[in-house]
């Protein structure tokens, strides 16, 4: 194995720096390729052609690098997008602000009465037009929209 490496290092380090275009990268596949016959005594008996063993081992190797950067990249990609399409996770100073306006609209809700608090909560929290939030309440649409605006003042009042 020391006459293979000592004879052939540096062929198969220029080789691959040509190719590669890097010679860090040139390196590393050399290192590679050399532990992977040392890996494998068995390729050591009887080898006729060792540059012609090198270089198919090598290339091997440039192969499987090659398929690994194109994963990472592609996962690189996903993450990147990903990033984009998901808010991150609050801040504590952001969580503690929407404590404190939740509480705050809850105390202003209990000084309503309780269909204009149902009407907001059936309306801001679950999302229900105002139709639906009458025809629950058994009251008109017009009954609602006073409800909610008797709601958002308080809301309103109760931030100050």
């Amino acid at each position: 194995m020391h006459e293979l490496y000592s004879s052939h290092h540096g062929w198969l380090f220029g080789w691959l720096r040509k190719k590669l275009g890097c010679t860090h990268n040139a390196a590393d596949v050399a290192q590679d390729t050399f532990l992977r016959i040392i890996a494998s005594r068995d390729a050591l008996i009887g080898m006729q052609e060792p540059r012609a063993y090198l270089t198919t081992t090598a290339k091997r190797l440039m192969l499987d690098r090659a398929r690994r950067q194109l994963i990472e990249q592609a996962y690189l990609a996903e993450l990147a997008l990903l990033a984009e399409t998901v808010a991150s996770y609050p801040s504590p100073e952001e969580v503690l602000l929407a404590v404190q306006a939740l509480e705050q609209i809850g105390c202003a809700l209990q000084a309503v009465s309780g269909n204009a608090r149902n009407a907001f909560l059936l309306h801001y929290l679950d999302g229900q037009s105002h139709a639906e939030v009458a025809a629950q309440l058994g009251v008109s649409t017009r009954m609602v929209q006073k409800y909610l605006v008797q709601a958002l003042v308080k809301c309103r009042l109760a931030e100050s």
